[in-house]
């Protein structure tokens, strides 16, 4: 499956236009919303804009409980479970367990991994914890397999925003050999070659946003990858 993460401070309605009427987008299966520095206001702005131009599943990505929406279907409830700090990993789902609890969102457990992309991204300095270096598959995959473990249905294994590279396929494909739950995969994929292979390497869900911020026309050559990961 392919996803496409907007982050709502940064969309402007022309770009979110180019996004949604776009040939491919008929072969996306969700849009992510979210990041780790979301303005009040934007979320439910963003999100309000998509719901009138689309029916695809619109599922947060939260960075801080102010991101949590009612307008949205769903959310990542994401525990950073790469990382030691105690607030991303139970802290701030106490925060906002009981805002949840009312908003009828559709909440998805998550398992977030951290994995070096080659530079520093804001989701690493924002969480103040180490990204898992991509020489150490064993550890990515013992700590997704912990997550599911403690009950979390997805894992996500993120090299951040920007990142110079994607998670490589060794490290995913060690991941996928642990764990049953379906893997989602972003970061750093800038080219139909890279989401093939993270597919390949037994990626279930692929997500882009950097690129397709930087080129919409992007998301033909990931529909592409899709396709030929599906027919082979």
């Amino acid at each position: 499956m392919v996803a496409v993460l907007i982050d709502p401070d940064k969309a402007s309605e022309n770009q979110i236009d180019k996004l949604v009427f776009n040939p491919s987008f008929d072969q996306v299966d969700f849009i992510f919303v979210g990041g780790s520095l979301v303005t009040d206001g934007s979320m439910k702005t963003c999100l309000e804009g998509l719901k009138k131009r689309t029916q695809k599943p619109l599922i947060i990505f939260p960075g801080s409980p102010n991101q949590i929406d009612d307008t949205a279907d769903a959310i990542l409830l994401l525990s950073l479970i790469s990382g030691r700090n105690s607030d991303l990993l139970i802290g701030r789902h106490v925060e906002s367990a009981h805002k949840l609890k009312r908003s009828g969102l559709e909440i998805l457990s998550t398992g977030y991994i951290l994995i070096d992309g080659g530079r520093t991204t804001t989701v690493s300095y924002i969480s103040g914890t180490t990204p898992i270096p991509q020489d150490k598959p064993g550890i990515a995959a013992a700590t997704a397999l912990a997550g599911v473990q403690l009950g979390q249905q997805l894992i996500y294994l993120d090299c951040g925003s920007g990142a110079n590279q994607y998670a490589s396929p060794k490290l995913i494909g060690a991941v996928k050999n642990e764990v049953d739950t379906p893997v989602i995969v972003g970061g750093g994929i800038t080219s139909q070659a890279d989401a093939e292979a993270v597919f390949q390497a037994g990626a279930d869900v692929v997500v882009v946003g950097n690129k397709l911020e930087e080129s919409p026309e992007f998301l033909g050559e990931l529909v592409k990858a899709k396709k030929a990961f599906v027919i082979n």
